[in-house]
């Protein structure tokens, strides 16, 4: 296991060099000054996903798939990743994590706007989409399909399923010294009685969820900043500054490089929002949207809720905590975390574990959504998009049925697993799925960016929002 668990590691971190930090951010600067700056659109794009558009087509609406997404994103990433960004790459880490979401709003707009572009209709009615499709459709690319799906399935299992149940036993255990097993066995309890209602049922519970959890959070960290307050804006100088000077940093980060503040800011900002992931256009594509842009813009705002704002809070309260109290241990992202959070009086503790089981258990569902439908393109294999009705489609889509359900039962089996066992390896398993997940869909942004040029330009940059797609 220990060989096996550096194998990833040094996997991990050969993904995640230069190569994919100049692929990752110069993704989302090319698309960025294309697109026109789409992030002068946030307003828009918060606007739009509170509006209900009752006359589109789609299986969920717009804030349902905006929701889901979130319920994904906003996971143990914003709390215990931000930490273990900054416990191995310096508060300056807290800098590259934002601008990773600064700029990922462009590249989540492009995924969210191909993923409506290229999604198609099964027989039976349902709406199925994502960076498999764009690859086989848009680029003709199927074996790129196949492997981001494969990546996918893959990954759900482990930044979707056993790292956040891990976090949930593990907290309960230690605040209130349940029984892992017990807390394993509630989760797939609670999971499995989510996700057998499939997209419809997990939206409806994100739809509850995720604006409770945002909001209390949110709320809480101010809360947290005002008592700070004297340190907050020293936080926030030396996170700008030893995101670009080592020696800015000092104290217990010495030895911390900005290579290392880029590469585990980028990465845990990637973990984060997904931004160029390919993971929220799946759910996306299930919106109903009267055409690409508008669900485009309602997907980066999910980018500017979970990083930009999240992310960011999330990174001064540790660093200011840290400044309050220096006798914190940065070694360990858990630990720090769990330590800067309880320095705060009454608040503090409570806000930790509520923010947390929460935001695990909703990144469970919006993660099972996900690696159902990558199993579902593998099963599928051909896209059979008529109405046919004969035994040979029956028999296909019974065969896709079933193999859906089967790894629905293998996610939730892995969830009592990943309650109770230690996951030290998962953490380096899941940054090397995130990074061969983003490779394929990256280049389908770039070979597409023409097409979501075109199409920006016919309903945004043309004031035309309200404008119908064509029917094919």
């Amino acid at each position: 296991m220990e060989q096996l668990n550096t194998f990833f590691e040094n996997f991990s971190s050969l993904l995640w060099g230069w190569p994919m930090i100049i692929l990752l951010l110069g993704t989302h600067l090319f698309l960025t000054i294309r697109l026109k700056f789409p992030q002068r659109k946030i307003g828009t794009a918060i606007r739009l996903s509170v509006s209900r558009d009752k006359n589109a087509t789609g299986d969920v609406s717009q804030f349902g798939a905006l929701a889901t997404a979130l319920a994904a994103t906003i996971g143990t990433g914003n709390i215990i990743g931000v930490a273990t960004a900054i416990s191995l790459g310096g508060p300056g880490a807290v800098l590259w994590c934002w601008l990773t979401g600064v700029f990922g709003i462009s590249t989540k707009y492009a995924e969210g706007l191909l993923a409506i572009k290229y999604r198609v209709k099964t027989p039976d009615g349902k709406m199925l989409g994502g960076p498999m499709y764009a690859l086989e459709r848009g680029l003709g690319w199927k074996w790129a399909g196949v492997l981001f799906a494969l990546f996918t399935a893959i990954a759900a299992f482990g930044i979707g399923n056993t790292v956040q149940a891990n976090a949930i036993s593990t907290l309960s255990f230690e605040t209130y010294n349940i029984p892992p097993y017990i807390t394993g066995a509630v989760i797939c309890m609670l999971a499995g009685a989510v996700i057998i209602g499939g997209v419809k049922s997990i939206a409806r519970v994100c739809t509850m969820l995720v604006p409770f959890m945002a909001i209390f959070y949110v709320l809480g960290c101010i809360a947290i900043l005002i008592i700070n307050g004297s340190y907050v804006w020293p936080a926030i100088k030396l996170i700008c500054e030893s995101a670009f000077s080592p020696a800015a940093a000092g104290g217990g980060f010495v030895g911390t490089t900005v290579m290392m503040a880029a590469r585990y800011g980028i990465a845990r900002g990637l973990f984060s929002n997904e931004s160029g992931m390919g993971s929220a256009p799946i759910v996306a594509a299930a919106a109903q949207t009267r055409n690409p842009v508008r669900q485009a813009l309602v997907s980066a705002s999910g980018t500017f809720w979970d990083t930009v704002i999240i992310c960011a809070l999330t990174g001064i309260v540790i660093v200011s905590s840290i400044l309050v109290y220096p006798d914190i241990d940065y070694s360990n992202g858990a630990v720090l975390t769990k330590a800067a959070f309880s320095k705060i009086p009454y608040i503090g503790a409570p806000l930790l574990t509520v923010g947390l089981l929460t935001f695990a258990f909703s990144t469970i569902l919006g993660w099972s959504y996900y690696g159902e439908r990558a199993v579902e393109y593998l099963a599928r294999g051909k896209q059979d998009t008529t109405n046919n009705t004969d035994s040979t489609s029956k028999t296909k889509a019974a065969r896709v049925k079933g193999t859906v359900n089967s790894y629905r039962v293998l996610y939730i089996i892995a969830l009592f697993i990943g309650s109770i066992m230690n996951l030290g390896i998962v953490w380096n398993i899941a940054d090397c799925m995130n990074a061969l997940m983003a490779i394929p869909n990256l280049l389908s942004l770039l070979l597409l960016s023409g097409v979501i040029v075109k199409e920006t330009r016919e309903y945004l940059w043309s004031g035309q929002l309200d404008k119908d797609m064509d029917a094919e």
